[in-house]
């Protein structure tokens, strides 16, 4: 992610963030990811946020090392046990077939149009052959900031599974829906689960 002004939203937003997404339940697409992987398997949470999702990852028995551009995201997500927190952007450097799974749940939404490609390939690098992959984005065209100043990248499902493909993963399944986000408006989404 290069967008100052979407970071400065998420650093000054850090807490309300969590506030929204923190949960009891363990969601279905998280469930399913990690019901793809061995035990002890090793797991990238990519733009982790408040790492809820890498603390479920950790307590399943996995090796989490969560990232996120954003120091206040990176220091709420260090306080969940057995969870490596680190801040990086999405370009950043990743052990090439590293990584059993990948977790980017609406994450790469954040990043411009031009750079999804390379962000792909560079995540397929870090993923070992036959690895599982999850990609959550909203869904669309274009890109926009929305009424606190996150800059959106939107695709189609189209567009986003012929990424998926060219940078050398396989689509596996898919899933719509709906939510309130952050800044109070609903938009529609779509879940895409890959291997290498």
């Amino acid at each position: 992610m290069s967008d100052d002004e979407t970071l400065s939203v998420y650093a000054q937003k850090a807490r309300d963030y969590a506030n929204l997404t923190r949960s009891d339940r363990i969601d279905r697409h998280l469930a399913a990811f990690l019901d793809a992987l061995p035990q002890g398997a090793r797991v990238l949470d990519l733009g982790c946020g408040p790492g809820f999702a890498a603390r479920t990852m950790a307590e399943a028995g996995m090796r989490v090392l969560a990232t996120d551009a954003v120091a206040e995201m990176v220091a709420l997500a260090a306080q969940h046990q057995g969870v490596e927190a680190r801040q990086q952007a999405f370009d950043g450097p990743l052990e090439a077939g590293s990584f059993d799974g990948i977790w980017a749940n609406f994450s790469l939404l954040h990043a411009p149009r031009a750079a999804m490609p390379g962000h792909l390939r560079h995540l397929r690098a870090a993923l070992k052959d036959g690895g599982r992959f999850h990609i959550g984005m909203k869904l669309g065209t274009d890109a926009h900031r929305d009424s606190i100043g996150r800059l959106y990248t939107y695709y189609t499902d189209e567009e986003l599974s012929g990424l998926l493909t060219e940078a050398g993963l396989s689509v596996q399944s898919r899933s719509f829906g709906r939510d309130v986000g952050l800044d109070g408006t609903e938009a529609d989404w779509i879940c895409i689960s890959a291997h290498g």
